[in-house]
C-alpha cells in the first residue's frame, strides 16, 4: 500500500481525493485539517505522496514544507501543491522546490488529480523508498507515453528526475541540469514537433502578451494534432542513464536550431543549444522528430547524511584499514558516507558494501552481539560515521520517527533476503531434479 496524506480543509479538494482513491486500491488516503496532525503523520508514517493545499487558510503550509525540508533524507517522495489561483502557483513555481511534483490551481486539481494518480499507479517503481531498492546500479528500462498536455509532461519530468536523484545516481547539480534539458527538449517536441508551431508564430504570440500554455492548448484542439503523442524512453544503467524523446510530427531543421547560440538575446529558440550544455551526446535522427542524449551516473558516490547523524564526526579510512574485526565485542553502528568496504567472514571475502548499502554492523548493533565479520576499507576516500549505541538510542528517543523508518528499512531488507533465498532454493531443486 502507498500512503497519501492530504493537508486541506477545502471540501472540493478532499472530495476529489476521496473519490479518486476509490479507483486505486493500492493507495490509502489520510486527510487532516490542522498543521500539527499533518506534520506528525508525515514524520511517523512517511507517506509517499503529500497533497498540500495552500488554499486552506487555517493550515500553515510553509511550516509543513519546512518539516519536510528539515530532513530531506527521511522525507523522500513527492508533493502535489494545490493553490487558490494561478498567481500563487507561479509564486511556488519560482521557488523551484525539488520535493514538488506538480503545482495546480483548485480547478486544475479537480480536473487532473485522478489522471496524476493513474500515472503514479502505473509507475510505482518511481515511488522510491530510500535504501530499499531491489538492485542498486542495475539496468532499468521503460517508457512514458503522453499527449500534448504540459502538465502531464512536467509531472513525468519531476517523477523521473526525483527518482534518479533519490537513488543517488545524480547529484543536486546534475538534477537541475537534467530537469532543464528534459523541460526544453520536451517543450520542443510538443510545440514544434506535434503541434507544428513555427518559430515566428511563437514569437508573435509571446510579443503580443500571450502565454505559451494557452497557445499549446489552442493548437492541441485542432483535429490534425489532437491524437499526436510524445514517447519518453529511459534506460538507467550502472554508469550512465540514456533518454530518447520521440514526437508524432514531421520533424524540423534541427541542424539550424542547434547552431543557435545559447546566450542569444532572442525571446526563445535557445532550448536545444542550452540542453547541449546540460547533457552528453545529444543527437537527433535525420527526420528531426527524435532526440537522444545521456547523463553520467554517480558511482558509489557519497551518501547525503541523515539529519539524525549530523552531530557525529565523519571518519576517513585508507585502503585496507580495518573498520571492525570478527568476534569483537562492539556494537557501534556505521553509516556509509563514501567508498567501498570489504566484508570478510573467516578471512574469506563475503561481499562489498557501498553507500547504497547504507549501514555497517547493524546486526551487532541490534542484537548486542559480537561482530560476525571483519570489515576493511577498499581503496581510498572511504568515509564512515561511527554512531555509539547509547548515543543513537538517545537520539531515537528524541526523534522516534527515525526508529520507525530504520525498522521499515531493515524489515524490507530481510524480506528481500528471504525472497532471494527462496529463488536460490528453487534453482537448487531444479538442478537436483536434472
Amino acid at each position: 500500500m502507498k500512503k497519501i496524506v492530504t493537508a486541506s480543509t477545502n471540501p472540493i479538494v478532499t472530495k476529489t481525493i476521496t473519490n479518486a482513491c476509490k479507483n486505486f486500491p493500492m493507495f490509502t488516503c489520510n486527510i487532516f485539517g490542522d498543521t500539527d496532525s499533518i506534520i506528525s503523520f508525515i514524520n511517523y508514517e512517511l507517506p509517499d505522496i503529500k497533497v498540500i493545499d495552500y488554499s486552506s487558510a487555517s493550515i500553515d503550509c510553509d511550516r509543513i514544507m519546512d518539516a519536510i525540508h528539515e530532513d530531506s533524507w527521511l522525507h523522500y517522495g513527492g508533493v502535489i501543491a494545490v493553490c487558490k489561483d494561478r498567481e500563487k502557483a507561479v509564486e511556488i513555481e519560482e521557488l523551484k522546490d525539488e520535493n514538488i511534483l506538480s503545482i495546480l490551481t483548485v480547478t486544475e486539481f479537480v480536473q487532473n488529480f485522478t489522471r496524476l494518480l493513474r500515472i503514479i499507479d502505473q509507475n510505482q517503481q518511481f515511488l522510491y523508498a530510500r535504501g530499499m531498492q531491489d538492485i542498486v546500479g542495475g539496468r532499468e528500462e521503460g517508457s512514458f507515453v503522453c499527449g500534448n498536455d504540459l502538465l502531464d509532461i512536467r509531472f513525468y519530468i519531476n517523477f523521473l528526475v526525483s527518482y534518479l536523484y533519490n537513488t543517488n545516481r545524480i547529484s543536486h547539480e546534475d538534477r537541475l541540469n537534467l530537469q532543464m534539458a528534459l523541460t526544453e527538449l520536451l517543450a520542443n517536441a510538443v510545440e514544434h514537433g506535434n503541434l507544428e508551431i513555427s518559430y515566428q508564430e511563437k514569437t508573435d504570440w509571446l510579443l503580443n502578451g500571450g502565454d505559451i500554455i494557452d497557445l499549446v492548448k489552442n493548437k492541441s484542439q485542432e483535429p490534425k494534432f489532437a491524437n499526436r503523442k510524445i514517447k519518453i524512453n529511459y534506460s538507467i544503467h550502472n554508469k550512465a542513464s540514456a533518454f530518447r524523446i520521440t514526437d508524432g510530427g514531421d520533424g524540423f531543421d534541427w541542424r539550424k536550431m542547434m547552431s543557435r547560440r545559447a546566450e542569444s538575446d532572442e525571446t526563445h529558440g535557445r532550448g536545444i543549444s542550452l540542453s547541449q550544455t546540460f547533457v552528453q551526446k545529444l543527437t537527433y535522427n535525420d527526420k528531426g522528430n527524435q532526440v537522444t542524449f545521456q547523463i553520467a551516473n554517480q558511482i558509489n558516490s557519497a551518501n547525503s547524511v541523515p539529519g539524525i547523524m549530523k552531530p557525529f564526526d565523519v571518519l576517513e579510512y585508507k585502503d585496507k584499514q580495518i573498520v571492525c574485526r570478527q568476534d569483537e565485542m562492539s556494537n557501534d553502528l556505521f553509516f556509509i558516507v563514501a567508498g567501498k568496504f570489504g566484508v570478510y567472514v573467516n578471512l574469506k571475502l563475503n561481499t562489498i558494501l557501498t553507500p547504497a548499502d547504507m549501514f555497517i554492523g547493524e546486526m551487532a548493533f541490534l542484537l548486542n552481539d559480537r561482530r560476525t565479520a571483519t570489515v576493511m576499507a577498499v581503496g581510498n576516500n572511504c568515509k564512515l560515521i561511527k554512531v555509539p549505541k547509547t548515543a543513537f538510542l538517545s537520539l531515537i528517543r528524541k526523534n522516534p520517527h527515525y526508529g520507525i523508518f530504520l525498522s521499515k528499512m531493515l524489515a524490507q531488507r530481510l524480506a528481500l533476503q528471504s525472497q532471494n533465498a527462496y529463488v536460490l532454493q528453487q534453482q537448487l531443486e531444479a538442478l537436483q531434479n536434472l
